[in-house]
C-alpha cells in the first residue's frame, strides 16, 4: 500500500499533508515535526515524545513570509543535522510543504538550482503545486540557485 506522505531524504526528512502526521510518527518514528500552518492550534499527532514546532506561514507567501521559509528550511536542516527524523507539513502538502521541500533540497546541497530543486521535489511528491510568490521568496532566499 503506497503512503500518503513521502520521504525528502530517506530515513530521515518525510514530508505530507496534517492528515499524515500520525502514520509518520507511528510508522517512521519520527522525532521533530515541523508544522507550516499559520492556522495550526496543536501537533497533527499524538504523540508524548514529539517535538512540534510551528512556524506560521500562510497560503499566500509575502516578502515578509520568506523570513519564515527560512527560518522552516533552516529548522528542517538544523534536525537532520542533529540526528533526528524530522517531518514537515502544511495543510495539504502542496504549497507551503513543496516550498520548503525545495529550499531544504538547495540547502543541503542535494540540488544546485532552483529548477532542479523543484523538480526533484515534485518527482517525490507529485501534488507540490508552488504558487508564484512561493517560487518568488525561494528566489530572494537562494538567488544563485536561479
Amino acid at each position: 500500500m503506497q503512503k500518503p506522505y513521502q520521504a525528502l531524504i530517506p530515513d530521515h526528512i518525510y514530508f505530507g499533508g496534517a492528515d499524515d502526521i500520525q502514520q509518520m510518527a507511528d510508522e517512521e518514528q519520527i522525532e521533530v515535526v515541523v508544522d507550516l500552518r499559520a492556522e495550526s492550534t496543536g501537533c497533527a499527532a499524538s504523540n508524548d515524545h514529539l517535538v512540534w514546532q510551528q512556524i506560521p506561514l500562510g497560503d499566500g507567501a509575502s516578502a515578509l513570509q520568506s523570513e519564515l521559509f527560512q527560518e522552516a528550511i533552516q529548522t528542517v536542516v538544523a534536525a537532520y543535522r542533529d540526528g533526528k527524523k524530522v517531518a514537515f507539513h502544511c495543510g495539504g502538502g502542496k504549497g507551503r510543504t513543496g516550498t520548503v521541500a525545495v529550499g531544504v533540497l538547495l540547502e543541503l546541497g542535494v540540488c544546485q538550482q532552483l529548477d532542479e530543486a523543484e523538480l526533484m521535489a515534485k518527482s517525490i511528491r507529485p501534488l507540490i503545486s508552488l504558487k508564484p510568490d512561493q517560487r518568488k521568496a525561494l528566489e530572494q532566499l537562494y538567488p544563485t540557485s536561479k
